[in-house]
């Protein structure tokens, strides 16, 4: 059957060499905001970088025009990008008010030169929280929450990518990931074994924020990274992480149910998701009752994005909708209205990040 297609974001256009890190959410008036990376001169992961947006108001299948929403600094009032501003992690909350928690760092702050320890913690990852109170049109000044979430010592650090959370309590919950400092003899801290995954905690509408789990044991089987989160009919909180590491499972998962405050069990394998390392998507709907994953579908490279499908909370998965065999890399579910479910997913014929294209699923075809 054919399927509704668009395309926000396009390698090479508005001024921008890439657009990567794709995240979704809707509005509280039905409007569907698109955040992006907007990567001024490459596809590389640092440099000058914006974090983009497009609002769409029939539901993904047109956009409007590209809006910045952050950049790093212009001190020097030039209007020139100084760094990075990316990894959004969007959310809309019960009162319509849509918060935006995100990480800016140097432009010459690569990951590997974090990890290694040899950037200074002023231009290395900051995170920031913004908001806005018109669906997306216009938003706040950013607000440093660095020293509230990040303990000293991490090195790497990034939220999500992709939507965010409000839980049923009005708790809101952020995944996100970081570095530790190497421990063992002739390492420099840029091996997976010192990757960890914690959160990001606020009780009182991102006024204020904490850290939740850490989950950061350096045992080089279980390496959390990205994290996805969805919140379950019963309350759980189900997180799904990308595991970079040697072991066959290049997925991974863990459950709280004191609302990501600690974890019931640390991270495990989820051998059923086939998946290469890669960041991942999920998204629980409540009508009907299901849990959604999207990511590639090939476990050795990039290729073949598809919806995957639980009606267990997580336990056991099928697929429920192939997108196609191209190239794809990252994504982002998010509900469209009571008929369809959004996937925004890097892809393209020659490269997987050629595009950020939105796809319309019906809701049928996922139940």
């Amino acid at each position: 059957m054919p399927y509704e297609s668009s395309v926000p974001f396009r390698a090479g256009s508005e001024g921008y060499a890439s657009f990567r890190i794709p995240a979704a959410v809707r509005a509280s008036d039905g409007a569907l905001l698109a955040f992006a990376e907007g990567r001024v001169d490459s596809v590389e992961d640092s440099g000058a970088i914006d974090l983009v947006l497009k609002r769409s108001t029939d539901g993904g299948r047109n956009w409007g025009p590209l809006t910045v929403v952050a950049r790093y600094s212009d001190e020097d009032g030039d209007g020139a990008v100084k760094g990075t501003a990316g990894n959004p992690a969007p959310v809309t909350l019960a009162d319509g008010r849509i918060l935006l928690v995100f990480v800016r760092s140097a432009a010459d702050a690569t990951e590997e030169r974090i990890r290694r320890g040899e950037v200074d913690e002023a231009e290395g990852r900051r995170v920031w929280v913004q908001f806005s109170d018109d669906h997306g049109a216009s938003w706040s000044a950013p607000r440093e929450i660095t020293a509230t979430v990040k303990h000293a010592d991490w090195r790497w650090y990034a939220t999500t990518p992709g939507h965010a959370l409000q839980l049923a309590s009005g708790r809101i919950l952020v995944p996100a990931n970081h570095s530790t400092p190497p421990t063992a003899p002739g390492d420099d801290g840029t091996e997976g074994r010192y990757n960890g995954g914690h959160d990001l905690l606020s009780d009182d509408g991102g006024a204020n924020w904490r850290i939740g789990y850490v989950d950061d044991n350096p045992d080089g089987w279980i390496n959390v990274n990205e994290t996805t989160a969805a919140e379950l009919p019963d309350g759980t909180v189900y997180f799904n992480t990308r595991n970079d590491s040697d072991a066959p499972a290049h997925r991974a998962e863990a459950r709280s149910t004191d609302g990501g405050e600690t974890l019931t069990a640390p991270f495990s394998p989820q051998d059923g998701l086939t998946a290469p390392v890669v960041q991942a998507s999920v998204l629980q709907l409540r009508d009907p009752d299901v849990l959604l994953f999207s990511a590639p579908s090939r476990p050795d490279t990039r290729y073949r994005m598809s919806v995957r499908a639980s009606t267990d909370g997580g336990a056991t998965w099928r697929e429920a909708h192939a997108v196609d065999e191209r190239r794809a890399a990252y994504s982002d579910l998010v509900r469209v209205d009571e008929d369809a479910v959004g996937l925004l997913y890097e892809t393209g014929e020659g490269s997987a990040y050629e595009t950020l294209t939105f796809r319309r699923i019906p809701v049928t075809e996922l139940a």
